[in-house]
């Protein structure tokens, strides 16, 4: 499984509670940027119209090499493909619960396909922040600790 991108602004802003892995519905233009590395998940969201699941903004850009012709719209809202089940779970999350559908990461799994990973998240509070920064200093100074000792 080879990870083109992640979102690490996601694990800060929210708490992770369920996971999911969707197929994208991609033109070749946009499966060749991605083998790039060419995509930004950073402000991107997963919405629910009509039964169907869509990732909105999630920006791929253009390679030079692309024929004006065949050049795709870089910020295009593109389909998840998920099982009906699925999308009924995540119509319920964000519908009762108010919870946020958002991208974690994209990869390329062992058949070579494009997949997103959706997360159903909780937004966090700006304690909760504080704290998850507070753990992640403290941590890093028991892995420094130790690695001195040892």
């Amino acid at each position: 499984m080879k990870i083109v991108a992640r979102n690490r602004k996601a694990f800060h802003d929210y708490e992770i509670l369920e996971k999911y892995e969707a197929g994208i519905e991609l033109l070749g233009s946009e499966v060749k940027a991605l083998r790039m590395g060419r995509i930004n998940l950073k402000d991107s969201y997963v919405k629910i119209n009509n039964g169907e699941a869509w990732w909105m903004q999630g920006h791929i850009s253009n390679l030079e090499t692309t024929n004006a012709h065949y050049r795709h719209d870089e910020t295009r809202p593109k389909k998840l493909l998920l099982h009906k089940k699925e999308i009924g779970k995540l119509v319920g999350a964000t519908s009762e619960r108010g919870y946020s559908l958002i991208p974690i990461n994209l990869h390329f799994n062992h058949k070579n396909k494009a997949k997103l990973t959706v997360a159903i998240a909780k937004g966090k509070q700006l304690h909760d922040k504080r704290q998850a920064l507070k753990e992640k200093t403290l941590k890093r100074e028991a892995q420094s600790a130790m690695k001195k000792y040892i």
